[in-house]
């Protein structure tokens, strides 16, 4: 991996490595904020699996447990492309909680979060860009169409060759029934 690849991962994985790890032994200073968000969020996961827990706090660590493994998991490389997709899916509910600026009457505090808003964005497009890094090296996509061509040309080498073969014997049973034996 070259440095420049690795030090900007590990750049864009520190905010996810810190904020993760502070939510989550503090929950309940972001309870206030998170609740619109997470009293929308709570039926749709209800309807998927009754027995999660949907109660703000406990969304709250489990997005906090998820951002610290996720930024973890990318600044040390592994399984980075992953990572960087859920990274990049936690950040959606963090900043419709976090940064609603269209709700502030106040204009200090509406710009204050309209930039963590659009911090945030740019934060999200870094995680996407991560997500579709390949390291130079070929994608899944590209590999599987190679791998299809290479199939299909050894195929009809071996298509030919049988061909070729089945001539030459041919050939040579007909020169064998016409010399006297």
């Amino acid at each position: 991996m070259k440095p420049v690849r690795s030090l900007a991962r590990v750049m864009l994985s520190g905010i996810f490595v810190v904020s993760g790890a502070r939510n989550l032994r503090n929950p309940e200073r972001l309870v206030p904020a998170a609740k619109p968000v997470t009293d929308k969020v709570a039926p749709l996961i209800q309807n998927l699996h009754p027995r999660i827990p949907t109660d703000t706090e406990t969304l709250i660590r489990a997005n906090a447990a998820t951002q610290l493994v996720g930024g973890l998991m990318l600044a040390t490389g592994r399984f980075s492309r992953p990572a960087a997709l859920v990274l990049a899916g936690t950040l959606v509910p963090t900043t419709a909680a976090g940064h609603p600026f269209w709700n502030n009457d106040d204009p200090a505090a509406r710009n204050n979060n309209q930039i963590h808003f659009l911090k945030n964005l740019g934060l999200l497009g870094g995680l996407l860009l991560a997500a579709a890094d390949t390291e130079g090296k070929p994608g899944l996509r590209w590999r599987a169409g190679h791998r299809i061509d290479h199939s299909r040309r050894s195929v009809k080498r071996a298509v030919r060759t049988a061909r070729r073969e089945a001539k030459i014997a041919v050939r040579s049973a007909a020169t064998a029934r016409r010399m006297p034996g």
